[in-house]
C-alpha cells in the first residue's frame, strides 16, 4: 500500500517534466512521453522510480532501473536517457533528492558511521550504481513527500528526514558511491574536483598530466580513477560536454542557426579548431547535423 501512496504523491506534485518543490534540494517528475533519446547530465542526486522503467547510457555503460528501485549519481556526468515505457496514460514518475556532501560529510563524521571505511584503498567506486529501494527507504521518502502538504513543517522536519534517507542510503548496497561524496580526500572527490574544474573551462584544450596534478595524483592513478567513475576517459567526458554546451547554444540561438557562420561560431566558441570536425562529431553524438539538429529541435517551439 506504501507504494501506492508514493506514487499517487508523486503524481500529485508532479505537473510535468523536471519540477523542484517546496522543500530544497527535493524534485519530482512526470513525463508522457519516452521519447527520443535526451542528452543531459546527471548532477548528484538519489533518483527513486515510482512508475516506469528508464534506460541511461554513459560511457560505454548502461543502466537500466524501474519502479521500486533507485539510481544514485556522485559526480556530474554526461549521459543518454530515455523511459522506454512512458505514455500520457501510464507516465514516468519519480523522486530526486539531491546529495549534498556537506549532510553526507557531517553523516560521515558520527559514532555510528565509525565502521565506515574512511580511506579510497581499493578501486575506485562507479560514479552512478542502481538498487533496490528498502521498505525503510521507502517509509523516509514517503515522509518527505507528505510535507509538501504542509509546508509550515517544511523548515522542522525536512533536514531531519533528509539526513535519514541519506544514512539509509549510505548504509545501503550503493552505500560506497555515496559515502565518498564526504570523504574530502577520496579518490571519487578528486575526480569530482577535477570535473567541476572541466566543466567551468570546457573550452580550453587540455593535458591529462595537468589534470592530474589538479587532482593530486599520478598521471596513471588519476586516468584509471577517472575512468572507473565516470566510465570514459577525460577527453571523452571533454567532448561530450562541449558537445552539450553547443548543443543548447544552437537551440538558444536567433535566426534560423542554418548559417555556416552559426556553426563556425559554436563551434569555436565550445573548443573546436575546425567546424569539419565538430560538425562530424555533432552528427555522431546526435544523429543529425547541427543545423538539421537544432531545427528539429527547435521547430516544436515554433509551433506553439
Amino acid at each position: 500500500m506504501s507504494f501506492d501512496e508514493f506514487r499517487s504523491l508523486v503524481a500529485q506534485h508532479a505537473p510535468g517534466g523536471i519540477t523542484p518543490t517546496a522543500i530544497p534540494g527535493v524534485l519530482v517528475s512526470r513525463m508522457d512521453d519516452g521519447g527520443a533519446q535526451d542528452e543531459s547530465t546527471t548532477g548528484t542526486i538519489l533518483a527513486i522510480v515510482a512508475q516506469g522503467t528508464k534506460r541511461i547510457s554513459v560511457g560505454g555503460t548502461v543502466h537500466d532501473y524501474g519502479a521500486g528501485q533507485y539510481l544514485v549519481a556522485s559526480v556530474d556526468l554526461p549521459v543518454s536517457g530515455h523511459f522506454t515505457d512512458a505514455s500520457p496514460d501510464h507516465p514516468a514518475l519519480g523522486f530526486g533528492l539531491e546529495l549534498r556532501p556537506q549532510v553526507i560529510a557531517e553523516l560521515m563524521l558520527t559514532a555510528a558511521a565509525a565502521d565506515f571505511p574512511r580511506t579510497s584503498r581499493g578501486p575506485s567506486p562507479s560514479a552512478i550504481a542502481v538498487g533496490d529501494t528498502s521498505p525503510r527507504l521507502l517509509d523516509a521518502v514517503l515522509r518527505m513527500l507528505r510535507l509538501l502538504d504542509h509546508p509550515r513543517d517544511i523548515p522542522v522536519l525536512a533536514p531531519l528526514i533528509e539526513r535519514e534517507i541519506l544514512w539509509l542510503i549510505m548504509s545501503g548496497e550503493q552505500g560506497a558511491t555515496v559515502r565518498q561524496l564526504g570523504l574530502a580526500d577520496s579518490s571519487l572527490s578528486r575526480v569530482r574536483h577535477v570535473v567541476r574544474w572541466m566543466r567551468e573551462h570546457f573550452a580550453e584544450s587540455l593535458r591529462v598530466d595537468d589534470l592530474a596534478s589538479l587532482a593530486r595524483m599520478s598521471p596513471s592513478a588519476f586516468h584509471r580513477a577517472f575512468h572507473a567513475v565516470t566510465s570514459m576517459s577525460p577527453i571523452q567526458y571533454q567532448k561530450s560536454i562541449r558537445l552539450q554546451e553547443a548543443r543548447l547554444r544552437l537551440i538558444a540561438g536567433s535566426g534560423s542557426g542554418s548559417g555556416s557562420g552559426d556553426i563556425g561560431a559554436t563551434a569555436y566558441a565550445v573548443g573546436y579548431d575546425s567546424p569539419s570536425q565538430f560538425s562530424r562529431e555533432y552528427r555522431r553524438a546526435f544523429g543529425a547535423s547541427p543545423t538539421q539538429d537544432a531545427a528539429a529541435l527547435r521547430a516544436p517551439a515554433r509551433r506553439q
